[in-house]
């Protein structure tokens, strides 16, 4: 396993991607929407699939917005990104079994920690890239590494 693989992506992809995916989750739940939800699995399968540097909504930024208005580029850990994805799209893909084949309310519940999680995410600090930093060795809270 790749500890940490540096790659480059703009800026403005990389928010609209975090903004984007956590806004739909948040209307999910409003709108009780479980296609919504859908749809946001799939980017998220599609961008652990893909990598980050692929992934749709950055892509889809950077070919109609990114166009027109040039962002700074950002490297991220790839290797981190694509664990945070998978894991998002394994936590949207528990909320969908959970709606579909269980007791809607328990699913509600999940997609609203779900959407927490990603608010969290979309405001830059994002557990599941820092639980595989932490993880792998490559960083780690000051904390554990002192003990």
């Amino acid at each position: 396993m790749t500890r940490y693989k540096p790659v480059s992506v703009s800026k403005g992809g990389f928010a609209f991607c975090r903004l984007g995916l956590t806004a739909l989750v948040w209307l999910s739940l409003i709108l009780h929407s479980k296609p919504l939800l859908l749809f946001v699995f799939v980017m998220l399968l599609l961008s652990a699939i893909l990598k980050v540097q692929r992934a749709p909504m950055i892509v889809l930024y950077d070919q109609t917005i990114g166009r027109i208005r040039k962002s700074n580029e950002v490297i991220l850990n790839e290797s981190a990104m694509r664990f945070a994805h998978a894991t998002g799209t394994i936590f949207s893909l528990v909320c969908l079994a959970l709606l579909w084949l269980a007791d809607e309310r328990m699913g509600w519940a999940g997609v609203f920690l779900f959407a927490v999680l990603k608010s969290v995410s979309a405001l830059g600090y994002c557990p599941a890239s820092k639980l595989y930093e932490c993880a792998t060795g490559s960083s780690c809270c000051t904390i554990l590494k002192k003990r």
